[in-house]
């Protein structure tokens, strides 16, 4: 599948597949290392997109009888 033009939902679907591919230690050394850089790319595609869809998210805010718009601030909870 093309990690370029990847919808969120199916990179993490791909992303699940190549874990549990991996789990099952059937794989080679070579193809375990290509199926590791894969995921690694499609785990990149989708916090660009995770990271995209922050900045269009907006909040509202009644400011008295205007409304203004701010940016989403994220805050991690790590």
């Amino acid at each position: 599948m093309e990690e370029e033009n990847i919808s969120f939902e199916s990179a993490m679907e791909e992303l699940e597949l190549i874990a549990k591919t991996l789990e099952k230690g059937d794989l080679n050394l070579d193809e375990s290392v290509k199926q590791f850089e894969k995921g690694i790319k499609l785990s990149k595609k989708c916090n660009e997109i995770l990271e995209s869809a922050e900045k269009k998210i907006s909040i509202l805010i009644q400011d008295g009888e205007d409304l203004k718009e701010e940016e989403f601030t994220h805050v991690s909870e790590l």
